[in-house]
């Protein structure tokens, strides 16, 4: 068991519709130590890529991915889910269904930061149906920048999201992947990996 699936285990909340809340150590109330062990774990599993930038979407995705990008030496850039007055120029645009708010989003990333000399690693705290991950790895070839891979904190290895990522092609690396959840016992089990 690492880091995150001992944590995930001790602080970590099942609730009923496959929902497991970490909002005490890693979306709302965060563990900046943890943090840093996430960012430290993917920048071992992509050292030996080229990237030079990161890439999330809003809110819960940024203090992963400024950990990760601390780790890289490299800019952090993340998509807003809404436009506002301080955005302009154009932008590359997606849409993006969210699993956990039950809604859908355009999000949206200036194309002054993100361009065909990237070589993009794509990061965010969990991937479930891979909707937001598609949106984003879209923005990034929209932008003819290259997709180096995607770092997921925490996997819902029962839903879609993960072999339909796999699917396609990228390199994918999640640092939990929960298999099956027991609102009844609390109990997490999750998928051994290498």
């Amino acid at each position: 068991m690492n880091f995150l699936e001992e944590r995930i285990s001790k602080d970590g909340l099942v609730r009923p519709g496959n929902v497991l809340k970490v909002d005490s150590f890693l979306n709302h109330q965060m563990d900046v130590q943890l943090m840093d062990q996430i960012g430290e774990e993917f920048h071992r599993r992509f050292a030996h890529k080229p990237i030079n930038k990161i890439l999330t979407i809003e809110a819960s995705g940024i203090a992963i991915a400024c950990s990760v990008a601390r780790c890289f030496g490299v800019p952090m850039v993340f998509a807003k889910k809404s436009k506002s007055v301080n955005i302009d120029g154009d932008m590359y645009v997606a849409q993006v269904e969210s699993f956990t708010h039950k809604t859908t989003n355009q999000v949206i990333v200036s194309k002054q930061f993100l361009g065909p000399e990237d070589h993009v690693l794509i990061v965010d705290d969990f991937l479930a149906n891979g909707c937001a991950l598609q949106g984003l790895i879209s923005i990034v070839e929209s932008a003819g920048a290259t997709v180096e891979g995607l770092g997921i904190a925490i996997e819902k290895g029962f839903q879609q999201g993960g072999n339909l990522i796999r699917s396609l092609g990228y390199p994918l690396e999640s640092l939990a992947i929960v298999d099956a959840m027991d609102p009844e016992t609390g109990t997490v089990h999750f998928r051994p990996q290498n």
